[in-house]
């Protein structure tokens, strides 16, 4: 056995802390490479580390590695009249920007092995998304640039992924101040044609909201995974608030409450059910323009008991680009000036317009940093970022 189908049975059978090293022996014995790197992002997904030891790892290397990650395509490092060349791969797994795997090869073999090697880093991508949650190397290698507070530690671990891929559909999210997040929060699922978000904003700061948002998520999670045998749809979004919003009432008797979007789309028509049940805003982006979807609040999750939900319905169009941003972005503050959110955020969203999900929340995000110049974010941040088209007939 050679190829793909060797390495996913070296990876499956590894300890799950040891990975990148089968991974080096594999690309060694199979590819005839000298070397190789893992480089793992950080939190912000700004920053690239290399997993384990890596002396040799220099700066040439992460200049390198860091424009495939941020491009999503192979960089081959090549040089006139050198006999090795560097190749570096994005580690992606269903969209999720993971990391980059680098090479070193004979130099006359880089362009050839280039699309081989790409699959073999797909293949790695997935197994290490698997082993995250059997060993804690990896997530040691992640936070090199800082500790997370206990509740951020709760909020990562929450997460399912930060993106997801697919014909049809783009999608990514960002939380921050991202080692020291609190109450906000993301959730989405894929189940048949419907993808299902929820964006939470937890009442407090610090443990206490991020306890708060942990209920909310796995009461609506509760509810998804609910769902009769053979129903198309992914359950009752009114059904998940409902459940959600008596969870959090009965654990805090009204003293506490979560603002929440919820909204599930189907990718195949664009059809859009949504229900606005706090302060997250959802902001469309069509043909250019940004506007905020006009919706008819509701009461946030938890204030009262036995409180019902109903559901609103849209259609996006081909090309729609939807934003979902807290109120740690769209009414961040300073002392004396205008509100993030009426200044700047709608010019940060238009300027994303050629970049993909995944940099397009970047680029709000340092928006956001540059309006607070530089200092810790005020309050808890989350942009969630998702783009529509129909998907080709196979």
């Amino acid at each position: 056995m050679s190829g793909v189908g060797s390495i996913e049975k070296a990876l499956r059978t590894a300890p799950p802390d040891r990975l990148v090293e089968v991974l080096d022996a594999h690309l060694s014995a199979a590819h005839g490479t000298k070397s190789s790197t893992v480089w793992l992002a950080d939190y912000r997904s700004t920053t690239l580390s290399p997993s384990g030891d890596e002396p040799d790892a220099a700066d040439s290397q992460l200049t390198a590695a860091t424009r495939a990650f941020a491009s999503q395509t192979v960089v081959v490092d090549a040089r006139e009249g050198h006999a090795l060349a560097r190749v570096h791969l994005p580690i992606t797994a269903w969209g999720e920007r993971v990391g980059v795997l680098s090479v070193v090869l004979d130099a006359e073999r880089a362009q050839q092995a280039r699309e081989g090697l790409r699959d073999l880093a797909g293949t790695f991508a997935v197994a290490l998304q698997a082993a995250y949650k059997r060993t804690d190397r990896y997530h040691l290698d992640r936070r090199r640039g800082g500790r997370l507070t206990m509740a951020a530690e709760m909020q990562w671990d929450l997460l399912p992924a930060r993106g997801y891929d697919q014909p049809g559909i783009k999608f990514a999210g960002q939380l921050e101040p991202a080692y020291a997040v609190g109450g906000d929060h993301f959730d989405w699922s894929v189940n048949g044609d419907w993808l299902t978000v929820t964006a939470l904003n937890g009442m407090g700061t610090g443990l206490d909201a991020a306890l708060l948002s942990t209920l909310a998520v796995n009461a609506m999670r509760n509810a998804r995974r609910s769902i009769p045998t053979g129903q198309s749809a992914p359950g009752d979004l009114a059904d998940q608030a409902v459940l959600a919003a008596d969870a959090i009432s009965s654990q805090y008797g009204g003293t506490r409450h979560v603002a929440t979007l919820l909204l599930s789309l189907n990718i195949a028509t664009g059809e859009l059910r949504i229900i606005d049940a706090g302060s997250p805003r959802l902001i469309l982006v069509r043909g250019g323009q940004v506007r905020d979807m006009v919706l008819d609040p509701q009461l946030p999750l938890g204030m009262f008991g036995d409180t019902r939900y109903v559901e609103e319905q849209e259609r996006l169009h081909p090309g729609d680009r939807l934003f979902i941003v807290s109120d740690g972005v769209h009414a961040a503050t300073r002392p004396n000036e205008a509100a993030y959110g009426e200044r700047e955020l709608s010019r940060a969203i238009r300027s994303t317009r050629l970049q993909p999900p995944a940099e397009a929340i970047g680029s709000v995000m340092r928006s956001l940093r540059d309006y607070h110049a530089g200092a810790e974010l005020a309050d808890d941040a989350l942009i969630v970022c998702l783009d529509w088209s129909p998907r080709a007939d196979p």
